[in-house]
């Protein structure tokens, strides 16, 4: 009977059909690759169902294989989430969500200085350009690229000014002498900024700007290649701090033309729910990050 069947063997399954290979399941769980098969033979026999096809060299989910490892891994999921919730360790566990090149730039290289001054608190980080959704328990904060919209039930706190302006490497410094230079240099464009490059030649009286020579979906991404000398970023100053700071990277008319400026991040939290002190902590710590 269905409900007669042992939760190890739902394991066994979900490991062999997440990695697509008893042998790596037996490496995960810790058991023999016999101990696998015959597991996985005994619940086809109690299901009435083949799982897996198999061949001399592999195997692979059937329809219906397919199908109970979508609610298997839903399951498994759904279990480490309520013993995380009622562990006593989950008072210190932040889940934190976070757009991805300010998690890349900006959160990665100054978490350990956080853990630090907060000792016992672990940190769980993903990163998208998505907003949380709280309703569902995932995350305890948000660190978002733009405001959000719906702030009903959300303390919401803004990271502070950033100005956006064109950054390159030395060695393609050394071809720029005047801003109109960019007319025939390589520019690269980050998809999903909120200040384009039309926004900063618009601000400098330079007319309409070329077609971009390449385009990046992360800011990080543009960064990277700005460094790597493919051509001129327009970029955030938090997001390329580091690449600034060491030298990688530099502001050819900074101080002499009009740059961008504006809030780009947000932190948000539930006003209320068990991590609000954490996410409170949290908040406040990067927000002093900020301060000159």
């Amino acid at each position: 009977m269905l409900h007669m069947l042992p939760l190890s063997a739902i394991r066994i399954f979900e490991s062999a059909a997440r990695l697509g290979s008893f042998r790596a399941a037996a490496e995960e769980l810790n058991l023999s690759p016999s101990a696998i098969s015959h597991a996985i033979v005994r619940l086809e026999r109690d299901l009435g169902v083949s799982l897996f096809e198999r061949t001399t060299r592999s195997v692979s989910l059937t329809l219906a294989g397919q199908t109970l490892l979508n609610h298997a891994s839903n399951a498994f999921e759904e279990l480490r989430r309520g013993v995380e919730l009622v562990s006593s360790k989950s008072a210190q566990l932040l889940r934190l969500h976070c757009a991805p090149s300010f998690a890349a730039q900006v959160l990665s290289p100054r978490l350990p200085n956080f853990l630090q001054e907060n000792p016992g608190v672990e940190v769980k980080v993903a990163a998208s350009t998505t907003y949380a959704r709280f309703v569902d328990g995932l995350y305890d904060a948000d660190v978002v690229y733009g405001e959000p919209l719906n702030r009903e039930d959300l303390i919401v706190v803004p990271l502070g000014e950033e100005i956006v302006s064109p950054m390159c490497s030395p060695e393609m410094a050394s071809r720029i002498r005047s801003p109109r230079d960019l007319l025939r240099l390589p520019l690269i464009r980050s998809d999903l900024k909120r200040i384009q490059w039309i926004d900063w030649f618009e601000a400098n009286s330079l007319g309409p700007p070329p077609p971009p020579s390449m385009s990046f979906d992360r800011s990080f991404l543009a960064v990277d290649a700005a460094v790597n000398g493919l051509g001129i970023a327009l970029e955030s100053d938090l997001l390329a701090r580091r690449e600034l700071q060491s030298g990688k990277l530099i502001r050819p008319f900074h101080g002499v033309c009009r740059d961008n400026r504006y809030i780009g991040h947000y932190v948000a939290y539930p006003k209320s729910g068990s991590q609000r002190r954490l996410a409170r902590v949290f908040a406040d710590w990067l927000t002093r990050q900020y301060e000159p």
